[in-house]
Parts: structure tokens; C-alpha cells; sequence
């Protein structure tokens, strides 16, 4: 597999993050412009940002907690030869679960929803560091 299709998915990931940052960083400026937050309600920082501000910057948080395991596979995964077609695919599978849940996690935030492919993600990513470690400890 060439290190291009194998980052790929990784640079995706990484735009997504980068996104969120973005319309959140707006999201607030927004709100201190508008006044509809003053700044020495969040100078220490309080959590007294509006409900969109605050559904995107915990979307934006949350890139920080599951995807950290993704990059983890792949920094692995890449300098020892074992990123395969299967730990590419994959990683495409987990990329788009991410997206899905960013996608609902800043618009309708519908829980049952985002659980459902949060979880999705989980198992994927699951799958494929024990794919991953099975290769390396049995050489499969």
C-alpha cells in the first residue's frame, strides 16, 4: 500500500479537526461581537458560551479523544509495513463515522443518533487495531 492512500484518510481526519476549530473560533467571535457573550464571563474559562458555540466546541474537543487511537494505528502501522488494504479501508470507514458524527454532533446533536455511529467508529477502530496486533504478534 503506497504511504499516499495510507495518510489519506488521516489527512481527511486531520481537515476535519481543523474545520471544527475554525467554525468554532467564529462561533465565538461571533458571540463576543454580537454581545450575546461578554468577555468576562469566559476569561477564566467559564463555560458561558451559547448552545451552538459550545455544540461545536465540544465537537471540536471530542476530535482530540477517539481519533487519537486512529493516529496512534497509523504512526504504528506505517514505519512497520502492516498498513494493508484492510487498515486502509478501514480507516475510510472510521473517517466517514467521524464526519456522520460531527455532522450530527453541531446540528441537530440528536444523542441516539450520535451514540449509534459514535459506537459504529469504536468498533471499527477496535477492529482494526486488533487486526493490527494480531499481524504483529502472530505475523497473519
Amino acid at each position: 500500500m503506497s504511504i499516499q492512500m495510507v495518510l489519506l484518510p488521516v489527512f481527511v481526519q486531520v481537515g476535519l479537526t481543523f474545520a471544527l476549530l475554525i467554525a468554532m473560533a467564529m462561533g465565538r467571535r461571533r458571540a463576543l461581537v454580537s454581545g450575546e457573550t461578554k468577555s468576562r464571563d469566559i476569561a477564566l474559562g467559564e463555560p458561558n458560551w451559547p448552545k451552538g458555540a459550545t455544540q461545536i466546541a465540544n465537537c471540536y474537543r471530542n476530535q482530540f479523544e477517539l481519533p487519537v487511537l486512529f493516529y496512534a494505528l497509523i504512526a504504528l502501522a506505517l514505519p512497520l509495513r502492516h498498513a494493508d488494504l484492510f487498515i486502509v479501508l478501514m480507516s475510510w470507514v472510521f473517517v466517514v463515522t467521524r464526519f456522520v458524527h460531527a455532522g450530527i454532533f453541531v446540528s441537530s446533536n440528536n444523542l441516539g443518533r450520535r451514540s449509534t455511529i459514535w459506537l459504529a467508529g469504536v468498533l471499527v477502530l477496535l477492529a482494526m487495531w486488533i487486526y493490527f496486533a494480531l499481524k504483529m504478534l502472530l505475523l497473519i
